[in-house]
């Protein structure tokens, strides 16, 4: 590929959510030209017949990619889809990279993919291969890789709000870290349902797979068990709201030092200093939805509580920007050598 050349990126699964806002950034990316748009359900339509301010972009099936044409394969596919593209990409091509938005490769043990996801994974050869592309923590490892495991939203939020105090030693292991997370309709993905519907998520709040059944438990656990190099315990409650995009987790944990709002805070500032996608907030500032939406950014603010060993991180993202597409886009970027915030800013 010559220096100026655009790298040819194809989008499975443009027909969602997620898939549409890929276009949209990409659209928009110096460095990249849509060369494909697929969905299978949608396939011979246009994708301006599906969102009306697109352009009239063809939508094909899967197997109608030619790939010889694609440098590049966003996989924007329901759980368990992804891995019967990346079976058939591998086999046609070996420099296809692929960033893939599915949790078909987000587990380093197929037998932990299986038990969340209640099917039976059908390449876990190529589990090793894939990079968990949270791009603040594993930004060394995506830049060499061929295949990236684009993040969960929930674990997104909840990892990078947790990381720095992990990273410290200065969480309390002994007692559960407990994260009310809540998202917007858009996280649920496009799929009809009646718990969708407007009639049934406006004026309400819904909280759902309490306990230890939602199946992000296992992605969180499994990535901040490496941070602090030993089993953590951890509570995850899930909570539907009224809005169309964003996610705001708020995370408690037990501190087993003494640390004032002020010194947590700084720990904070300190680990993403250099991060142009994390802000921390300083002062008396809370995060919020409005920190983030319609962005790639992640923000975060973390309070001791007062008179007690605990401290609340509060971590807003947009679940559609850096929870799904937008950071996609950043490990695209990451990949190819790109400016980390190209089609992003």
């Amino acid at each position: 590929m010559k220096k100026n050349d655009k790298i040819r990126v194809a989008i499975y699964g443009a027909s969602g959510y997620a898939g549409y806002e890929l276009y949209r950034i990409l659209k928009h990316h110096p460095g990249a030209e849509i060369k494909y748009l697929t969905a299978e359900s949608s396939a011979g339509k246009k994708l301006s017949d599906i969102f009306p301010t697109a352009d009239g972009l063809p939508i094909i099936r899967n197997e109608e990619v030619k790939l010889g044409d694609v440098d590049a394969a966003f996989l924007s596919l329901p759980h368990g889809a992804a891995k019967g593209v990346v079976e058939e990409i591998t086999r046609s091509s070996r420099k296809i990279r692929i960033i893939d938005l599915s949790a078909d490769y987000r587990f380093d043990d197929a037998a932990e993919y299986e038990k969340w996801y209640g099917r039976k994974h059908t390449s876990p050869d190529f589990l090793d291969e894939f990079v968990y592309g949270l791009t603040e923590i594993n930004r060394g490892a995506i830049r060499k890789a061929r295949f990236v495991a684009n993040p969960g939203c929930y674990p997104t939020a909840t990892i990078l709000g947790v990381y720095p105090l992990l990273k410290s030693r200065l969480i309390d292991l002994s007692e559960p870290i407990i994260i009310d997370a809540k998202s917007g309709v858009t996280g649920a993905g496009r799929k009809p349902e009646v718990r969708l519907l407007f009639a049934e998520v406006n004026e309400n709040v819904s909280p759902y797979n309490i306990g230890y059944v939602h199946r992000h438990t296992g992605e969180i656990e499994q990535e901040l068990n490496k941070v602090a190099g030993s089993k953590l315990k951890i509570i995850f409650s899930p909570h539907l709201v009224p809005i169309t995009r964003g996610m705001l987790n708020t995370i408690y944990v037990k501190l087993n030092r003494d640390k004032s709002t002020e010194e947590l805070t700084e720990i904070f500032s300190r680990t993403y200093k250099e991060e142009l996608f994390v802000k921390t907030l300083t002062d008396d500032a809370i995060a919020t939805f409005q920190h983030t939406m319609n962005t790639n950014l992640s923000v975060i603010s973390v309070k001791k509580v007062e008179n007690s060993p605990y401290a609340i991180v509060v971590s807003s993202i947009d679940n559609l920007g850096k929870g799904a597409a937008g950071q996609a886009v950043q490990n695209f970027n990451v990949m190819f050598g790109i400016d980390e915030t190209a089609g992003l800013l």
